[in-house]
């Protein structure tokens, strides 16, 4: 033939082996023979021809093996199986199935295969090789079959569809899957439990719960999963990893299953029924979730407390109350949650965002729940109602309290004391009281706290955070609290009245220590002098005396105070704010409790008396300095020489003794003073007041002492 001439004769020295080369394209063989079957693709010759349909094929044993798929005529057959095979290689195939011959074997682990093609595949898991690249995103892979696949992802193409359904599917695997839908099959069974699956790789994932199996474990944070897609999808929490994109609106996910969900929204397709109510379902997890409604079936069970859900996320949720798991972290302020929607609420705090709005008032909500309760005090609706008095109410939560209180039920008792609840909260917080348990702990000052709430409260004084605006005058509180109580100031609402004496009060804490001036009741008492108090707040500041603690700082000169009143008072000080008015003479102070005791010198009224000398006082503290004449008490300690003194303004007094301190200065002669009387008498010799004047002679004296001395 022709196309034997254009060949060149090829020669190794050293092996004497000869190579046989093309010379149209320059392809070189091993064999002589296979030159003029090769030259057939170039030239298009071909010798043998189908004679059922004139198709050509480029060598005899192809020709054979075609026209054998019209007649039926089976070249080779295997004995054992009975199955005839009409080409040659196809024989050797089908024999190795019977005989489990695995001739070709991997030289990296051993393992051995029954087909050259299968080992060649394998080969590449050790090497990496991946010879099969995308044209479109580049992307690349070790088989033709996975490329085929993955090209259909950029193409749309969906070639198999169901005789049943006329859905389509991209690939064979998932329409024969598919079918099994509409024929009910599930030719897969567990060996352990003879639970059936449609699917051998739901089989494959099931048999793992019987042996605890968790063969994958995710490199960055050691964390490990039964199944291997499991794992991937763990991993893109990580990387960041979307790949896979809706072709509607463009956005991204990070699993085929979402993106799936997602594409019902554009559709509106909701495949799965209820057979009980007909309610249809956009995802299978939601209908199960529905079904258990009817059911009641509840099958995951908290192994530590036996409680039991009806869902295995809310299982998941309720086991981080035992391990105490905070796996949600802010990326601002570094605060952790049990819950993702519990992180997703706490970033508004940062960002300011209210998602929600009321369209009767335009008044916006950072939370969804927040604008459904605001939304009934337009409408009026009251979805909940109490039997006894038909009084109706927004909120659940509401309905409670009422019938508690109608029935007086008590029903959580403190093993210690024996003291009754009608709440388990009020139990849990009132045990630590005999418990002493403080779990919660300031990471800045160490300071350690019995309640979540108080140790929340606590943190916003280091942050200075103030999450809660008032909408009237735009003022923020580090507390919902305090802006309730603040918004009362607003409205002048006083819910809380005293059964004694009618007086009302816009705060239940004020009520209750209102309460307490008439029955005489203190049931705080300090643990170091055995001092009693009708307040908490009384205790808590008389018992920083003994410690020394001052965990109020001034932000503009940095000094500690002992108490958040004395440090707005400081703050008052350096903005020269003095918001309470005398209304006789319009002189103003900076304190309420000073406008208070600068009244009574208009009315001259002295309502404290010394039970020794029968003496009277305007002001309670004055009684009480003068009381420890006649009791030698001397509470205020300084803690650099231990001396002790029977007022707090005399140890402030002490204090600068040792600091030094001299605050007072003269504006005439600049002369510095450590106490503010000392800089009085001072200012006096360049004015020439004398203020004090005896009763008796009319002499005048410049200093309050020296008339005492006088008379």
């Amino acid at each position: 033939m022709a196309c034997m001439q254009d060949k060149t004769q090829l020669g190794d020295i050293n092996s004497r082996k000869k190579y046989y080369m093309y010379t149209d394209c320059g392809k070189i063989f091993s064999c002589e023979a296979s030159i003029p079957q090769h030259g057939r693709t170039h030239t298009v010759e071909n010798s043998d021809q189908c004679s059922a349909y004139q198709k050509s094929a480029s060598n005899s044993i192809n020709l054979i093996y075609h026209e054998g798929t019209h007649t039926g005529h089976e070249l080779n057959q295997f004995s054992e199986g009975q199955k005839s095979v009409n080409y040659g290689i196809n024989f050797t195939h089908n024999e190795n199935t019977h005989t489990t011959q695995k001739p070709y074997q991997c030289s990296e682990c051993q393992k051995t295969f029954s087909y050259k093609s299968t080992l060649v595949q394998h080969e590449r898991a050790h090497t990496g090789e991946k010879p099969y690249q995308c044209s479109k995103c580049q992307k690349r892979f070790s088989y033709k079959s996975s490329l085929v696949q993955h090209e259909r992802t950029h193409t749309v193409e969906k070639p198999y569809q169901c005789s049943e359904c006329q859905k389509r599917f991209s690939y064979k695997s998932t329409l024969v899957q598919h079918e099994r839908t509409h024929t009910g099959e599930k030719p897969y069974q567990c060996s352990k439990c003879q639970k059936s699956f449609n699917y051998k790789f739901c089989l494959t994932d099931h048999e793992k719960t019987h042996t605890g199996q968790k063969p994958y474990q995710c490199s960055k944070c050691q964390k490990n999963f039964s199944y291997k897609s499991c794992l991937t999808k763990h991993e893109r929490i990580h990387t960041g990893e979307k790949p896979f994109q809706c072709f509607q609106c463009q956005k991204r996910f990070s699993s085929k299953y979402t993106l799936l969900q997602h594409d019902r929204t554009h559709t509106g397709e909701k495949p799965y029924q209820c057979s009980e109510c007909q309610k249809s379902f956009n995802h299978k997890a939601n209908l199960t979730s529905h079904v258990r409604t009817h059911t009641g079936e509840k099958p995951y069970q908290c192994s530590e407390c036996q409680k039991s859900f009806n869902h295995k996320a809310n299982l998941n949720s309720h086991m981080r109350t035992h391990t105490g798991e905070k796996p949600y972290q802010c990326s601002k302020c570094q605060k952790s949650f049990s819950y993702k929607f519990s992180l997703t609420q706490h970033e508004r705090i940062h960002s300011g965002e209210k998602l929600y709005q009321c369209s009767k008032c335009q008044k916006t909500f950072v939370y969804n729940s927040s604008l459904i309760q605001h939304e009934r005090t337009h409408f009026g609706e009251t979805l909940y109602q109490f039997s006894k008095c038909q009084q109706s109410f927004s909120k659940n939560t509401l309905l409670t309290l009422p019938e508690i209180m109608y029935t007086g039920q008590k029903m959580y008792q403190c093993s210690e004391c024996h003291k009754s609840f009608n709440r388990k909260f009020c139990l849990t917080e009132h045990e630590k009281t005999h418990t002493g348990q403080k779990p919660y702990q300031c990471s800045e000052c160490q300071k350690r706290f019995s309640y979540k709430s108080s140790f929340t409260k606590h943190e916003k004084m280091h942050t200075g955070e103030k999450p809660f605006q008032c909408f009237q005058c735009q003022k923020r509180f580090s507390s919902k609290c305090t802006l309730l109580q603040h918004d009362r100031t607003h409205t002048g609402e006083k819910p809380y009245q005293c059964s004694e004496c009618q007086k009302s009060f816009n705060l239940k804490a004020i009520l209750t220590s209102h309460v307490r001036t008439h029955s005489g009741e203190k049931p705080y008492q300090c643990s170091e002098c055995q001092k009693r108090f009708s307040y908490k707040s009384s205790l808590t500041k008389h018992e920083r005396m003994h410690t020394g603690e001052k965990p109020f700082q001034c932000f503009q000169c940095q000094k500690r105070f002992s108490s958040k009143c004395a440090l707005l008072q400081r703050d008052r000080t350096h903005t020269g704010e003095k918001p309470y008015q005398c209304f006789k003479c319009q002189k103003s102070f900076n304190r309420k409790f000073s406008l208070t005791e600068h009244e009574k010198t208009h009315t001259g009224q002295k309502p404290y008396q010394c039970s020794e000398w029968k003496k009277n006082f305007s002001y309670k503290s004055s009684l009480t300095k003068h009381e420890r004449m006649h009791t030698g008490g001397k509470p205020f300690r300084c803690f650099q020489s231990q001396k002790r003194f029977s007022s707090k303004y005399t140890l402030l007094q002490h204090d600068r003794t040792h600091t030094g301190e001299k605050p007072y200065r003269c504006s005439e002669c600049q002369k510095s003073f450590n106490l503010k009387c000392n800089l009085t008498s001072n200012v006096r010799t360049y004015t020439g007041e004398k203020p004090y004047q005896c009763s008796e002679c009319q002499k005048s004296f410049n200093l309050k002492a020296n008339l005492t001395s006088h008379v």
